[in-house]
């Protein structure tokens, strides 16, 4: 989209206010939830004649399309590391991107899952892209815009990263994902009340153009039991034990899968005007969100499903180019279930 026209700091202030509340008071971002306390949408029972690929039931969902656009052409993911980041785990966020399109990974594969993505299609009939690369990343080290962000001023840190006058990020409204990964000191709106993640798409009034983007935070210091779940136990769960990260890093396996369910919604409904459940594009429900909590064969509710177990004892259900991940599968709007790789298939 072209760059909107300078205009007055009066007119600027008044246009925010109104996209404030339009936006975000009726038609929010598109939120991760999990896992629920209460809402258990995928316990009903299995109706795909048997199969271990298959979970959840299409019984209710009626998931459309709404003749947006969807990302078909070669998807680049932008990280933008917010605070304070080890090393250690941006390799292994570097690593699970780099694997959803990679094709040589051992099966059960991440790639094996973006499978079930790549079904969507535009109204042309043309699929998510197959290739999902890892673009140009950009470091907040020093917090330019506090620890404690709003959902508005997600949008302003992003604006910094594509107009920094040092190696700014490329501007790519096509097929371009900017991710923003906040460290565990930064707490975002919403964050930890049930909220993990969040895509959306920027304001050309704040950032200067239309560029769908995620924010997925670290919790492993605010709320493991809540969005690092399996890997930490909430207590309304009484009797489940929290399973061993296959990367060592409660917080960073953790955001691992709203990443993924993130990047899979951003690809299907990038506007949200393309693909989603329901009647109302204010509350779309995308997805990923159709699958929330589902790993493996048997999902469903407090319930992961069957997942791997490898020797040093740690959980998984995906393999990377290198290393494993724990990913929540996706809806198959072909089958209308839920599907992924599964480990009782191997």
């Amino acid at each position: 989209m072209t760059p909107a026209p300078p205009i007055t700091a009066l007119a600027l202030s008044l246009r925010s206010l109104i996209l404030f509340f339009f936006f975000f008071l009726l038609a929010g971002p598109a939120t991760c939830w999990r896992p629920w306390p209460y809402a258990n949408p995928n316990t009903t029972d299995f109706l795909f004649a048997g199969s271990k690929k298959y979970e959840g039931s299409s019984e209710f969902v009626q998931l459309k399309y709404h003749m947006g656009p969807v990302l078909t052409a070669n998807i680049t993911v932008y990280p933008i590391w917010y605070g304070a980041w080890q090393s250690s785990q941006k390799r292994i966020i570097r690593e699970f991107i780099s694997s959803i399109s990679d094709a040589d990974s051992t099966p059960p594969s991440v790639s094996g899952w973006w499978k079930t993505v790549r079904h969507y299609t535009d109204q042309t009939g043309a699929n998510i892209s197959r290739t999902v690369r890892l673009g140009e990343e950009k470091n907040d080290r020093f917090y330019s815009h506090g620890k404690s962000l709003t959902r508005l001023s997600v949008q302003s840190v992003i604006k910094s990263a594509v107009t920094a006058s040092t190696r700014p990020l490329p501007i790519n409204p096509k097929s371009g994902v900017y991710l923003l990964l906040t460290s565990g000191e930064v707490f975002v709106q919403d964050f930890c009340n049930n909220v993990c993640g969040f895509h959306y798409f920027t304001f050309p009034s704040i950032v200067g153009y239309t560029l769908p983007y995620a924010w997925v935070g670290n919790s492993a210091k605010l709320c493991p039991a809540v969005c690092a779940y399996p890997f930490a136990v909430p207590d309304y769960i009484p009797g489940l034990k929290a399973v061993k990260p296959p990367n060592g890093d409660i917080g960073v396996d953790g955001m691992i899968s709203v990443i993924a369910h993130e990047i899979a919604e951003l690809s299907t409904n990038p506007l949200i005007n393309a693909w989603y459940a329901g009647q109302d594009p204010v509350f779309p429900v995308e997805i990923a969100d159709l699958c929330e909590g589902i790993y493996g064969t048997g999902g469903g509710g407090s319930y992961t499903g069957q997942m791997l177990n490898g020797e040093d004892g740690a959980t998984f259900n995906m393999n990377g180019i290198r290393r494993r991940f724990l990913v929540q599968w996706v809806w198959n709007h072909l089958v209308n279930y839920c599907t992924g790789p599964n480990a009782l298939d191997q």
